[in-house]
C-alpha cells in the first residue's frame, strides 16, 4: 500500500482567498483600534468571522457588553456576507440622556 501525500497549502494559496476590507470604528471602538479606520484581511467573508477575527486581534472588544457591525449603513446579522467594496463599521453600545 502506498500512502498518498497531499501538498501542503502554501501561504500564498491561503492569502489568495482572503479579502481585504476597510473597517470604520466609532465611539470606544476607535480607542480599542487606536484608529478610526483599520484594514484587515478576512478569510471568510461573513459578519461572524469578522467579529471573531477582530476580537482575536483586539481583545478589548470582548470587554464591551455588546457591539454591532453595520454593512452599507445597515445593522448586520452574524451570517450576513461581506462583499468587496462594502462599507463596514463597528458600532459600540451607545448611551443617551
Amino acid at each position: 500500500m502506498t500512502q498518498q501525500v497531499m501538498p501542503k497549502e502554501t501561504t500564498a494559496c491561503k492569502q489568495k482567498n482572503k479579502m481585504k476590507i476597510t473597517i470604520l470604528a466609532f465611539g470606544i471602538a476607535k480607542e480599542i483600534f487606536s484608529s478610526s479606520v483599520i484594514e484587515i484581511e478576512l478569510p471568510d467573508a461573513n459578519v461572524d468571522a469578522l467579529k471573531r477575527l477582530l476580537e482575536e486581534k483586539y481583545p478589548g472588544l470582548k470587554q464591551l457588553s455588546s457591539y454591532m457591525v453595520a454593512l452599507n449603513n445597515e445593522y448586520a446579522q452574524a451570517g450576513d456576507t461581506i462583499n468587496a467594496g462594502d462599507e463596514v463599521a463597528v458600532i459600540p453600545p451607545v448611551s443617551g440622556g
